[in-house]
């Protein structure tokens, strides 16, 4: 088996997720950290910890800073989105020819930009399903069991390490048509996430809301197709209800990112949207105005608007 070390670029909830189940089935992992204070912050907590099901496990995994020399052959990139093409400049001197990312990042846009800073590697994108949250500095809860899909925009063949994957428990598949899978994810997102922000709920009371939503996913199925993406758009209103109550007593990550005083990935989820809406020649009042209650909801909040 191919035993190439897992480079992974932010210690989030899901970074440390794959982080924790990659070093827990015997992979080699290393850490890669902002800053020396990081690292001594990671340091004192004796390494990454993994809860799952009340079940807690902590691994100590070597970890360096942005500016180590250590030369990278894979790396998993799972900042926001809105810090990925900063983090991979900041990294791109040690990235061998021929490397893979792996972009785990929210939405649409980052992925295109962070590709065009290194043209001399492989881009594989990621959309993630699975749940997971920070309930301490370097630890991590696995809330909610989901799926990967991976795949490039080349129309690549599958690597050969996605058994690696297997032995760390981390379900995934290799997708021919990852747009459609990323586009459909952020339909989803657009659909549940802003309203659960403007209405102050958990994703179970947008039930209450129905007629909002629909008019959101009236739009976005208008979208998806004007831009090409008429498979993302297939049966959408039924997906959102679903996801709704699947996760009915669940807080959506942009409520729990405005709840904790965090930036939100506004640009690349709504603003993405209406971007691409307007590039179209395609009519998406609400959505536009969606876009900007919230913009208006998080400014007032002190947060960033982008």
């Amino acid at each position: 088996m191919n035993t190439t070390l897992w480079h992974i670029l932010g210690a989030g909830s899901l970074g440390s997720l794959w982080a924790t189940r990659l070093a827990r089935a015997g992979l080699p992992v290393r850490l890669i950290l902002r800053d020396a204070t990081r690292l001594g912050a990671y340091a004192s907590k004796g390494g990454l910890t993994l809860n799952e099901q009340g079940q807690h496990l902590t691994l100590d995994i070597p970890a360096q800073t942005v500016d180590d020399d250590e030369p990278i052959q894979r790396l998993l990139v799972a900042c926001k989105a809105y810090d990925a093409e900063r983090a991979v400049k900041s990294i791109a001197p040690r990235l061998k020819a021929g490397a893979e990312l792996l972009l785990l990042q929210n939405g649409l846009g980052s992925q295109d930009a962070v590709a065009g800073l290194v043209p001399h590697v492989r881009c594989i994108f990621v959309s993630s399903t699975e749940g997971a949250f920070r309930d301490a500095d370097f630890s991590v809860v696995f809330a909610g069991k989901g799926f990967n899909w991976l795949g490039d925009t080349q129309s690549g063949a599958a690597p050969d390490w996605l058994d690696e994957l297997s032995l760390a428990g981390i379900p995934h598949q290799w997708s021919s048509d990852i747009l459609d899978r990323l586009w459909r994810k952020l339909a989803l997102n657009c659909a549940i996430n802003p309203l659960t922000v403007l209405h102050e709920c958990r994703n179970g009371d947008l039930l209450q809301h129905r007629e909002e939503v629909d008019a959101l996913c009236d739009e976005l199925v208008q979208v998806l197709k004007t831009c090409g993406q008429p498979e993302a758009a297939i049966g959408l209103h039924a997906e959102v209800n679903r996801v709704i109550q699947a996760t009915a007593a669940n807080y959506s990550s942009m409520y729990q990112d405005v709840a904790q005083g965090r930036r939100t990935e506004i640009s690349y989820l709504l603003g993405h949207v209406c971007n691409v809406a307007r590039q179209h020649g395609c009519h998406a009042p609400g959505l536009n105005r969606i876009r900007e209650q919230l913009i208006d909801h998080v400014r007032a909040r002190g947060l960033p608007g982008d």
